[in-house]
């Protein structure tokens, strides 16, 4: 993960990152990652008290992990039901709108770089396959960025997502079998009258590949999305090498690109069907006999 956020541009060590933790899996991850790569760590945690007990519950699991990591925490209590009203909103962008203005207002509060969230490689999947039944353009198809604007407050702090290079099930099993921390679990996940759940349910069928097709697919689309507006991000880079290479069947197109950026002069890359190996600054492919 520290390269993932080293080569796009995520964070730096210099000031603190502000770290939204639910107390589901990921974000227990993403604040336990970062800590330990030595990030100066805040977290955010908001009780939006929809659950009931649940939600206390969530909140005292918080407040316990983060004194046992010894990271500050600041918690917020909001009456999402009374928003939602006021505002004719759903509970569900109630809750997202309430959220990131405050998360907005807290980080800077604390002077942050940054906003980190959770989103990981199954979060992205299930972004593209909802905006793909609701229809979509190349934006849509493009899921989340590992770097955005925050919806609620767009010349503010970056929102910034470090663990979307990785899957749910990897997510697990370092809390489980690597770290020994433990985490809880929103019983309105199993609610499949949400679509985000539903969609969830589907991509069990998936494989941990699949998923990572999907992830690697929003980003070449990102990438489609940059090369039209005339922006010169990695991103477009990655996406005019995949088209160039596209014959070739190289799997790992941000890796050369990569490379390319960093001169790496006589290394080396092979697909089922031809070997590329960079010369002079360029990839020079050849045929595997």
């Amino acid at each position: 993960m520290s390269t993932y956020i080293r080569q796009r541009g995520l964070l730096n060590k210099e000031r603190a990152v502000l770290v939204a933790v639910s107390g589901g899996a990921d974000s227990v991850a993403l604040l336990d990652v970062l800590q330990r790569a030595g990030y100066r760590c805040i977290a955010a945690h908001c009780n939006f008290h929809l659950r009931g007990e649940e939600s206390n519950r969530d909140e005292a699991f918080v407040r316990e992990l983060c004194a046992q990591m010894n990271v500050p925490l600041d918690v917020k209590e909001f009456d999402t039901l009374s928003y939602a009203r006021e505002h004719h909103a759903s509970i569900e962008v109630a809750a997202r709108e309430l959220r990131y203005a405050w998360f907005e207002e807290i980080a800077q509060t604390h002077g942050c770089q940054a906003i980190a969230v959770a989103h990981h490689q199954n979060d992205q999947a299930e972004t593209i396959l909802l905006n793909l039944k609701r229809g979509a353009g190349i934006r849509g198809l493009a899921g989340m960025r590992p770097l955005s604007a925050n919806p609620m407050a767009p010349e503010g702090l970056p929102i910034v997502r470090p663990l979307l290079c990785t899957t749910r099930d990897y997510i697990e099993h370092y809390l489980r079998d690597k770290r020994g921390l433990t985490w809880v679990t929103d019983s309105t996940n199993s609610d499949l009258t949400i679509s985000r759940n539903a969609v969830r349910e589907q991509l069990k069928q998936y494989t941990k590949a699949e998923i990572e097709h999907m992830a690697k697919t929003a980003e070449y689309m990102q990438g489609y999305v940059d090369m039209l507006e005339g922006q010169k991000s990695r991103e477009a880079g990655i996406a005019q090498l995949y088209e160039e290479l596209r014959e070739y069947n190289f799997a790992e197109i941000d890796k050369i690109y990569d490379a390319l950026q960093r001169g790496e002069g006589g290394k080396t890359f092979t697909s089922k069907t031809h070997c590329g190996t960079i010369r002079k600054g360029k990839l020079c492919v050849t045929s595997v006999s």
